[in-house]
C-alpha cells in the first residue's frame, strides 16, 4: 500500500470548521441557515422574563429566541472544500462553550450590527487573543446607519490587516461570498508564515 497521502478530491473533500460569531441578535443564526445545505442544527430557546436586564433586545425588538448553544450547518465550497460552520451564543453567559466550538477551527467569521458595535468587542478580542484569523462581516439591517468603512474599523479597534466586507446574512450568494473571503485571509496567511519559515 502507497504511503503517499491521498489527494483531496470530490470523493474525499477536505473538511474545515468555520466559526461564525458575534454580539446577541446580530444575524448568525441567519447566517448560517442562509447558506447551509442541510438542514441546520440551531439550538434556540424563547426569552423569558429572566432575560429582562440581560439580553438587550431594543436594536432586535422583533427578536423572541436566543442560540443558548451552538449553530450548525454544512456547505460544500467547492468540489474539494467542505466547510463545517459553527455558530456561537452571543451572550457574555455562553462564553464558557466558546472554548470547545472554537477548538480547531481554521478562521472566524465576525459579524457586527453597526446599531450597537460593542457587542461584538468580545469575539474580536477573543480571536485576536487566541490568534484565529478572522475577518468582519458588516451584516447591513434595514434601518440601520450606514459607516464608511474607515469609521467602522476605527470603531472596531482592528488592524488594516483584518479584512471587512458588507453583507445580507439572509441571502446565500452574499454569505458565500464572506465565506469565500475568509478562506481566502486563512491562505494568505498560511502562505506567509510558510514564507517566514522557509528564511529561518
Amino acid at each position: 500500500m502507497s504511503g503517499r497521502s491521498r489527494e483531496p478530491s470530490a470523493a474525499h473533500p477536505i473538511a474545515v470548521k468555520i466559526v461564525i460569531s458575534g454580539g446577541f441578535g446580530v444575524g448568525k443564526t441567519t447566517f448560517v441557515g442562509a447558506i447551509s445545505e442541510i438542514e441546520p442544527l440551531v439550538t434556540e430557546a424563547e426569552l423569558t422574563e429572566r432575560s429582562i436586564g440581560i439580553d438587550d433586545t431594543s436594536a432586535v425588538a422583533g427578536k423572541t429566541t436566543t442560540t443558548v448553544a451552538l449553530d450548525f450547518g454544512r456547505i460544500t465550497l467547492d468540489e474539494a472544500l467542505l466547510l463545517y460552520l459553527f455558530g456561537t451564543p452571543g451572550q457574555d453567559r455562553f462564553a464558557f462553550l466558546w472554548d470547545d466550538l472554537v477548538t480547531g477551527a481554521l478562521g472566524a467569521i465576525v459579524l457586527v450590527d453597526t446599531r450597537r458595535i460593542e457587542d461584538s468587542f468580545p469575539a474580536i478580542d477573543y480571536f485576536e487573543e487566541h490568534e484565529i484569523p478572522f475577518i468582519i462581516g458588516i451584516n447591513r439591517f434595514t434601518g440601520a446607519q450606514r459607516f464608511n468603512p474607515a469609521e467602522i474599523r476605527d470603531a472596531l479597534g482592528v488592524s488594516a490587516g483584518v479584512p471587512m466586507v458588507e453583507c445580507d446574512a439572509r441571502n446565500r450568494e452574499s454569505v458565500k461570498s464572506v465565506l469565500v473571503s475568509l478562506t481566502e485571509e486563512v491562505l494568505a496567511k498560511r502562505a506567509t508564515r510558510v514564507r517566514a519559515e522557509s528564511t529561518w
